[in-house]
C-alpha cells in the first residue's frame, strides 16, 4: 500500500535524527486518531540529550519555517512532546520510552520506513512511502 505524505514530513524526521536519536520510529495514526496524522517516536540516553534532541528539532524546523503549536516536559527532559499539528514527535528518555511504551499502544498503526541515520544527508533524505 502506498500513501502520498506531505513532503515536510522528511523535514521532521532530519530534525529528529540531528542529535543522534534513538530508536526513531515513524507511525501513520490517520485511521486510528483525529490528534494527528503521524507519530515520531525516538529517545535519547540521557535527560541532557532528550532535551538537545527536542531544542534541535525546534530550531531546524523552525529554519524551515515551521514551528509547533505546543511543547511539552522539554525542562525536564524525560519526555518532550513537540505537537505540529499534523504531526507530533515524542522524545523519551529511554528507561520512560520502554515504560509508557507508545508502540505497544498504537500497534495498529502502520509503520513508515525510513532510511538509516548513515544514509541521511540534507541532500538525498526521504521517507520511503510505503508501509511493511
Amino acid at each position: 500500500m502506498i500513501h502520498e505524505f506531505d513532503p515536510s514530513l522528511d523535514l521532521y524526521i532530519k530534525a529528529a535524527l540531528g542529535k543522534k536519536a534513538l530508536g526513531l520510529v515513524v507511525l501513520d495514526v490517520r485511521e486510528l486518531t483525529s490528534v494527528a496524522d503521524i507519530f515520531i517516536i525516538c529517545s535519547g540516553r540521557s535527560n541532557r540529550q532528550v532535551t538537545a534532541i527536542a531544542e534541535h528539532i525546534q530550531t531546524y524546523l523552525k529554519k524551515h519555517r515551521i514551528r509547533p503549536l505546543s511543547v511539552e516536559g522539554k525542562n525536564k527532559g524525560l519526555w518532550v512532546l513537540l505537537d505540529y499539528g499534523h504531526v507530533i514527535i515524542h522524545v523519551f528518555y529511554e528507561p520512560l520510552r520502554s515504560f509508557y511504551d507508545l508502540e505497544g499502544l498504537w500497534v495498529d498503526a502502520k509503520r513508515i520506513q525510513i532510511q538509516t541515520p548513515s544514509e541521511m544527508t540534507d541532500e538525498n533524505i526521504k521517507v520511503e512511502r510505503s508501509h511493511e
